[in-house]
């Protein structure tokens, strides 16, 4: 990163190959569809380009691109809901998105399994577990504490648990009871 600030673009693309698949889950992870993602993840490296020069080389660089991701997916998510509210309100009618279907694979599985977290839940335990970044890391990335951070992954491990025995047992026990 350090490179890149300084003019050098082949560390940049070195950058880009090493970081877009792990970036590209975090949105996938976040949104459940891969047109978003892939909007989010080239409007993402189009901000740090922009706002390289604020990366301090003393810090860790992977919490800085997760901070950088979660203020896209945010600013993302408010122009949506913005655009959204003018379209039904000049159709005069509402509607209700229907589920994306025909995604398939292991970041389906994850968002199939994340689903009934919270936002700031999901995207705590993708940091967490899926890309494997420290607490101190996840905090830093969401601009939070690391209380803040501990206390919605055990909420989403809570969640998660009582969703995984709830099915375990609807699984084992799908004949007998009213």
């Amino acid at each position: 990163m350090a490179q890149y600030q300084q003019g050098d673009f082949n560390a940049a693309a070195v950058l880009i190959a090493q970081l877009s698949p792990q970036l590209h889950r975090f949105f996938v992870a976040q949104s459940g569809i891969r047109a978003d993602a892939d909007d989010l993840l080239q409007e993402t490296w189009l901000r740090i380009h922009k706002v390289r020069h604020t990366y301090r080389p003393s810090d860790p660089v992977l919490p800085w691109f997760y901070a950088i991701a979660r203020r896209v997916r945010v600013d993302h998510y408010r122009k949506s809901s913005r655009t959204t509210a003018r379209q039904q309100a000049l159709e005069e009618v509402s509607r209700i998105a229907a589920p994306v279907s025909g995604e398939s694979g292991r970041l389906d599985d994850i968002a199939a399994l994340l689903a009934p977290l919270s936002g700031g839940e999901r995207e705590v335990i993708e940091m967490l577990k899926v890309e494997g970044m420290s607490l101190e890391e996840a905090a830093r990335a969401t601009s939070s504490t690391v209380g803040s951070v501990k206390q919605k992954a055990h909420r989403a491990y809570k969640k998660l648990r009582e969703r995984m025995s709830a099915t375990a047992f609807r699984k084992g026990h799908s004949g007998g009871l009213p």
